[in-house]
């Protein structure tokens, strides 16, 4: 019998180790900083599309990240950001939109749209022009989450994401 202190517990390791394991992910990818951003770890961004309690764990990842090895404080508030309204949208839709391919077509729509505030921030240190950061970004974030997309669907049959906190 699963107490609620206990259910709530669960949620915070589960995050931990998804936090953990986006941070793991990140360091293992060559691109996962700068103009052209192709991290593995954004594959984790589609979990929120099964199951809304792991948005804390990619959100904390991010912000680890971006803290210590990306841009600082304001890839902290940008990327931070970023995520956070990207998965924001997605979970806030979970039982609006029931078809699960439908939710991690929108989750890749709402990253790759977004990634606008991450140009926003490089602009100024990079040197490139806006619409062309963008475009790399948005691209880079688009073929990453489309490509991870069918991945997580199979992944969540296997395992159950929405099972699992």
């Amino acid at each position: 019998m699963k107490t609620k202190s206990n259910q709530r517990l669960r949620v915070v390791i589960i995050n931990g180790i998804v936090m953990a394991l986006y941070l793991a992910l990140t360091f293992v990818t060559p691109l996962s900083s700068g103009p052209v951003q192709i991290r593995i770890s954004e594959s984790l961004n589609h979990l929120v599309v099964f199951n809304r309690k792991l948005l804390w764990g990619v959100l904390g990842g991010v912000v680890v990240y971006n803290a210590f090895f990306g841009f600082g404080i304001l890839d902290v508030l940008f990327g931070g950001g970023q995520t956070l309204l990207a998965l924001g949208i997605t979970a806030l839709l979970h039982n609006k939109v029931k078809n699960v391919k439908v939710r991690l077509a929108l989750n890749t729509l709402f990253f790759t749209v977004s990634m606008i505030l991450i140009a926003y921030m490089l602009v100024p240190t990079g040197g490139k022009p806006f619409w062309i950061t963008y475009g790399t970004l948005a691209l880079s974030e688009f073929v990453t989450m489309a490509i991870s997309a069918p991945i997580m669907y199979y992944l969540n049959r296997a395992i159950g994401f929405d099972k699992r906190v």
